[in-house]
């Protein structure tokens, strides 16, 4: 069985987004704080770590959303090493109402085991596994699968830019990975602006456009002052969902950081239940959408 680690946080205001949700880029801080304290429960903290000159960083998160936190709510982030490759590690994570035992969210990271000096792939030691693996490694290992191939762009696809802000930097003077979930909802709702649907008018027609899931490839880093383009576009749309994709790209070399898909679902507001896209939203948004 694999070494297994809970820990509650307590939900605060500034993480909640004005839909009075907690912010989707904060599940990925939850999971990120979680993930080091089990890993130092196991004997390897970050002092540890720094010993070996060794660091962990994530490749690869993806995460479904079951039901939304608000402020006051606790959640218990439950997480375990799922598998050990070579030079990289799967975390598995289910994030519960501490209050109602409820799934609200579950997530699968993959993280590389890097050289801290080079950032070079290093050789997970038998140590390791064994501090996570306390008797053996586990047969019923989850598959892994590739990111999804994401459609062509069409003609409409929507381009963004923002330079890299000393806040979204992080200890390794990088881009967090939680920030890129930032710079795609950012996206989300500059497109809805440019395209007659500001937040106030989806409020106002009585539905709103939620993330069900997130599948995130993080390819190089970002770092401070990098001029980036986020570009987004939506495929797959049905009755009451969609995929809306994005690709971040350094501008200065049209290198791809990190590219995602998010899993978007039509809900009414009154109720809660899952609401017909309007055929006036998509005539609107028609010249981004991937035709079928």
């Amino acid at each position: 069985m694999p070494f297994t680690h809970t820990r509650t946080f307590h939900v605060r205001h500034y993480e909640c987004d004005g839909y009075g949700h907690v912010n989707n880029a904060n599940y990925l801080h939850y999971m990120q704080e979680a993930a080091f304290d089990a890993s130092a429960a196991a004997g390897f903290g970050l002092d540890r770590y720094n010993e070996m000159n060794r660091v962990w960083l994530v490749r690869d998160t993806d995460i479904e959303y079951s039901q939304p936190l608000k402020y006051g709510d606790s959640v218990e982030v439950k997480t375990w090493v799922a598998d050990f490759r070579k030079v990289r590690s799967r975390r598995a994570y289910e994030m519960r109402n501490a209050a109602t035992g409820e799934l609200v969210a579950k997530a699968m990271t993959d993280w590389a085991f890097l050289n801290l000096d080079t950032l070079r792939p290093a050789a997970i030691p038998d140590e390791l596994i064994r501090g996570f693996f306390p008797d053996d490694e586990p047969e019923d290992i989850p598959p892994r699968t590739k990111f999804p191939t994401q459609p062509e762009p069409p003609q409409g696809v929507f381009l963004l830019r923002r330079r890299v802000e000393w806040r979204d930097i992080d200890p390794m003077k990088h881009v967090n990975n939680a920030t890129y979930l930032s710079y795609m909802d950012d996206a989300a709702f500059e497109i809805g602006r440019a395209h007659g649907w500001p937040a106030e008018r989806y409020i106002a027609e009585g539905f709103v456009v939620l993330v069900r899931g997130h599948r995130i490839e993080y390819l190089q880093p970002a770092t401070m002052d990098d001029e980036l383009e986020i570009s987004t576009w939506v495929s797959d749309l049905r009755h009451v969902t969609g995929i809306r994709h994005y690709a971040i790209r350094r501008l200065a070399d049209g290198e791809l950081l990190a590219r995602a898909s998010s899993r978007v679902a039509w809900v009414n507001l009154s109720t809660g239940r899952p609401a017909r896209i309007p055929e006036h939203f998509v005539a609107d948004f028609a010249d981004n959408i991937v035709a079928v």
